[in-house]
C-alpha cells in the first residue's frame, strides 16, 4: 500500500448490530461495559442502541437505559439506529442523554424492505425524508445507510442505478452509508457504487458496512479506503448479523480491521491488542465458543511494515 493515504474512522457498530443478531440477550450493565471496552481501545463513534420495536429485536429492548448508562466525554459521539418517526421520537425524549448522530437505514430491495420494516422502499424513504428533517432540526448528525446495497437475500443482485435512485431521492444528508448487510460483495462493487453515488450526494462523505459472510469483507473494506471512503463499520469481536436476513453472518470486526488499516500504513486510532481482548471478553460474555475475529487467537504481530 503506498504512503501518504489518509486515516480511515472505524465506527464501532458491536453494541448495535453485533449484539442483535446474538441469542443472548445481555444485560445493560453489560453493554454499557462492552462500550467502555471499545472506548479504551480508542474508538470514539459508537453505535450503540437501535430504537427497534422489543418484540422484534429484544436484544435492543434497553436502548434508552444503554443511553443513560454509557459514560459521555467531548471525545466520544454515541450513534443510534432509527427506523421510522416513532424512534427519532425516543431518541429526542432522552434530552440530556441522547445519541449525537441517528443512523436511518433504507433497504434497497422492495421485498427485503418489507421484511426489514413493514413496508416498501419508496415509503421508506419518504419516511426517511421527514424524519431527517426532524432530527437536523433538533441537531442530530444524519446519516443514511442503504441496507443490502450489494445485493438482496430475497430477490438476488442490487442494480447500481437502484442505489442511485435511492440516494438521489433522499434529500439532503450529513452521511451516506452504503450497506453490504448479507455479505455478498466484491471489491469492484466498492468503486462502482461510489462512483455512481459521489455525483447526486455531492459533499456528503462515504461510510461502508460489511459482513464477511462470504470472506469478502476485509477486500471491500480496503477497496472502499481506495475509493475514498472516510469511515467503516465493524464491530469488536466480529459479532453479529441482520436478524431478518437468513445466514447472515458477522460484521468484520475491528480489531481485524484496524490490524489491516495499521500494517497498510492507514491510521484508524484504534489499538489493536485492545480491542482484540474486548473481542474475547465479549463473546465470554455471550457464551461464544469463540468470536469470528482472528486477532484474539492468532495475536497481534508486532511492528508496523
Amino acid at each position: 500500500m503506498e504512503q501518504g493515504w489518509r486515516g480511515v474512522e472505524i465506527v464501532e457498530v458491536g453494541p448495535r448490530d453485533g449484539l442483535q443478531n446474538e441469542k443472548r440477550v445481555l444485560p445493560t450493565a453489560v453493554k454499557v461495559a462492552y462500550v467502555e471496552r471499545a472506548i479504551a481501545a480508542g474508538l470514539t463513534r459508537i453505535e450503540v442502541a437501535a430504537f427497534a420495536r422489543p418484540d422484534r429485536v429484544p436484544q435492543m429492548a434497553d436502548a434508552e437505559e444503554v443511553l443513560r448508562g454509557v459514560p459521555r466525554s467531548a471525545d466520544v459521539r454515541y450513534v443510534a439506529l432509527v427506523l421510522n418517526g416513532r424512534g427519532l421520537d425516543r431518541a429526542l425524549a432522552l434530552e440530556d442523554a441522547r445519541p449525537h448522530e441517528i443512523n436511518y437505514v433504507v433497504v434497497a430491495s422492495d421485498e427485503f424492505s418489507r421484511r426489514n420494516q413493514g413496508v416498501s422502499t419508496a415509503d421508506s424513504l419518504k419516511a426517511f425524508r421527514s424524519v431527517a428533517d426532524r432530527a437536523r432540526d433538533a441537531g442530530f448528525f444524519v446519516t443514511l445507510t442503504v441496507a443490502a446495497a450489494f445485493g438482496c437475500p430475497f430477490t438476488g443482485p442490487v442494480s447500481v442505478d437502484r442505489v442511485r435512485s435511492i440516494v438521489e431521492d433522499a434529500g439532503p444528508v450529513d452521511e451516506i452509508c452504503l450497506a453490504d448487510t448479507i455479505g455478498v460483495g466484491v471489491p469492484v462493487q466498492v468503486s462502482e457504487l461510489a462512483d455512481a453515488v459521489r455525483p447526486v450526494a455531492p459533499g456528503a462523505p462515504l461510510r461502508a458496512h460489511f459482513h464477511n459472510t462470504r470472506n469478502t469483507g476485509y477486500a471491500n473494506a480496503m477497496a472502499a479506503v481506495a475509493s475514498g471512503f472516510t469511515a467503516l463499520d465493524a464491530s469488536i469481536g466480529g459479532i453479529g448479523g441482520c436478524p431478518f436476513a437468513p445466514a447472515a453472518t458477522g460484521n468484520i470486526a475491528t480489531e481485524d480491521l484496524a490490524y489491516l488499516l495499521r500494517q497498510s500504513r492507514v491510521p484508524s486510532g484504534v489499538d489493536v491488542a485492545a480491542a482484540a481482548a474486548a473481542g474475547l471478553w465479549i463473546g465470554a460474555e455471550l457464551g461464544l465458543a469463540q468470536v469470528p475475529a482472528q486477532l484474539g487467537r492468532a495475536g497481534d504481530f508486532p511492528g508496523d511494515l
